[in-house]
This record gives C-alpha cells, sequence and structure tokens, in this order.
C-alpha cells in the first residue's frame, strides 16, 4: 500500500457513547474510514500512523438515515465503520498537546 493512501483510509475518530464504552472494555478505537477502505488497510494505516501493534479489525456499513426537510424527504451519506482492537498495553491518545 502506498503511502498517499494510508494517509486516506482514515478519515478521524467517531466520538460517542458506544465508541466510549467499545475504548474501555476492550481495548478498542472506532474509526470513520473510506467506504472503499479493507481490513488490511485499515489495520496498516492505523499501525502505521499511530505506532501501535492492531490485533483485529472489524468493519460494519453504516446506512444514511431517511430525513424530512421543508424541501422533501431527503437522505444522509451512508459511511463506513471500523472498530480496531489494539494488542494488550498499546494506547492511542487523540488529546492535542500543546
Amino acid at each position: 500500500m502506498n503511502q498517499e493512501r494510508v494517509y486516506k483510509v482514515l478519515l478521524g475518530p467517531v466520538v460517542s457513547e458506544k465508541s466510549a464504552t467499545a475504548g474501555d472494555a476492550g481495548n478498542q478505537v472506532v474509526f470513520k474510514v473510506l467506504p472503499s477502505a479493507t481490513k488490511l488497510e485499515i489495520k496498516t494505516a492505523v499501525q502505521e500512523l499511530f505506532d501501535v501493534k492492531v490485533e483485529a479489525v472489524r468493519v460494519l456499513n453504516v446506512k444514511g438515515k431517511t430525513k424530512r426537510t421543508r424541501y422533501g424527504v431527503g437522505k444522509r451519506s451512508d459511511w463506513k465503520k471500523a472498530y480496531v482492537r489494539l494488542e494488550q498495553g498499546q494506547d492511542i491518545d487523540f488529546a492535542v498537546a500543546e
């Protein structure tokens, strides 16, 4: 996998109550990823960008919700989410250091 693809695969962390629970209970981190990304690409990107060891990756497609607007019915975009399980003792800290 080329270096350019490594930087494009991960779109950002998913910050929610469910992802925080997964992080506490199972040493997992949740990322929003490209819809075309594979498990191997996600694993490689996380290991190279954050310098951690990845044990497993689970991927799921999130369907966009249908919403009513004043112009009729609209739909949010579909997106892909990855649950990345880190090996024991590994950690990713997203806090910004100043």
